[in-house]
């Protein structure tokens, strides 16, 4: 085999094909299975770890720690097993959970944003609207509104 024709042949020889039933959700993207991600496992202990810690402080160290990596380390491996930086990963995951608690008539907004890990209502009112394209108010009246609807 010549130089060239083994320059051609490694990057195929690279990817790994892992057919996995996890589900992730729709706006992780797809991020395809290669050398320099996180194992499978790895990556389901760190998301199921950070879903139960949302309403905490979450560092890259601790993020880190959970499966035994340097902060640098896993926040690369993170990003290319998920397509996302883990920051942007736990505040996604923050306004998911929020979403799904403002779908309900009780508790306050301002509880809902200490619950789901925002120090201030305000911030979260900003985040949520950033990403959701409404306020945590107009999602929460169009969730009951649509919910009224559908009793009647």
């Amino acid at each position: 085999m010549t130089t060239g024709q083994l320059a051609s042949a490694a990057p195929s020889a690279l990817k790994l094909t892992t057919q996995d039933e996890t589900p992730i959700p729709a706006w992780l993207g797809a991020a395809p299975r290669e050398i320099g991600t996180l194992p499978l496992s790895r990556l389901r202990r760190v998301t199921d770890f950070i879903r139960e810690h949302l309403d905490q402080d979450l560092t890259l160290a601790q993020l880190g720690g959970v499966v035994y990596m340097s902060p640098f380390h896993f926040a690369r491996l993170f990003q290319r097993s998920t397509g996302l930086p883990p920051h942007r990963f736990v505040v996604r995951a923050r306004i998911a959970r929020a979403a799904a608690l403002l779908a309900e008539p009780e508790p306050p907004i301002a509880q809902v944003s200490r619950v789901v890990g925002f120090r201030t209502p305000s911030h979260f009112s900003t985040v949520f609207r950033r990403l959701m394209g409404v306020t945590p108010h107009e999602y929460r009246a169009k969730r009951l509104e649509g919910a009224r609807d559908e009793r009647n």
